[in-house]
């Protein structure tokens, strides 16, 4: 099991016991998607102390590289306030959430992340991201996926019409 490396910075007026219920939740919620064929993953995404979203790992039973507990609940949350800005929530995870996940925590604007098991964690059980972080660390061409760039001239068309466009979302 992981070990915690450093305390919490509590707001004041936080309840360590409400966070607790809440990581209760996500852990809740990895154990049983376990017993029902999915990863040992789970996710709850509160606001106003409220949960608002839940999610699991469903990567297998979905055949979907992207259903992690963590996109899973962001998903629902942002169907929930109608709303891809989910500033104000915070996502309680029963483990720190990998590459891809953190990426659509940061984009969905999420306040603070609180996690159970580490990657350490589980990369001892076969879930290993390390790959990707070090991948991500590399120069784009010392990478093992190659990327190329291709019709870059007529790409940018769609990016000079999204610039001139007077009423857009900025996302």
């Amino acid at each position: 099991m992981g070990i915690l490396l450093y305390t919490i910075d509590m707001k004041q007026g936080e309840s360590s016991k409400r966070h607790e219920e809440f990581m209760r939740e996500a852990i809740r919620l990895a154990t049983e998607n376990v017993a029902k064929g999915g990863g040992p993953f789970g996710a709850v995404i509160v606001k106003d102390d409220q949960i608002i979203a839940t999610g699991v790992n469903r990567v297998t039973a979905a055949h979907d590289p992207t259903a992690h507990a963590e996109v899973s609940a962001i998903r629902a949350a942002a169907q929930v306030l109608k709303n891809f800005d989910l500033s104000g929530c915070t996502i309680y995870t029963s483990c720190e959430p990998c590459p891809m996940c953190l990426g659509a925590i940061y984009w969905a604007r999420i306040d603070k992340i609180y996690y159970g098991n580490t990657k350490a964690d589980a990369q001892a059980i076969d879930f290993d991201d390390s790959f990707i972080y070090d991948e991500l660390a590399k120069p784009m061409h010392l990478r093992e996926l190659q990327q190329i760039q291709l019709m870059a001239e007529e790409a940018i068309k769609s990016f000079d019409i999204w610039a001139s466009k007077e009423d857009k979302t900025p996302y």
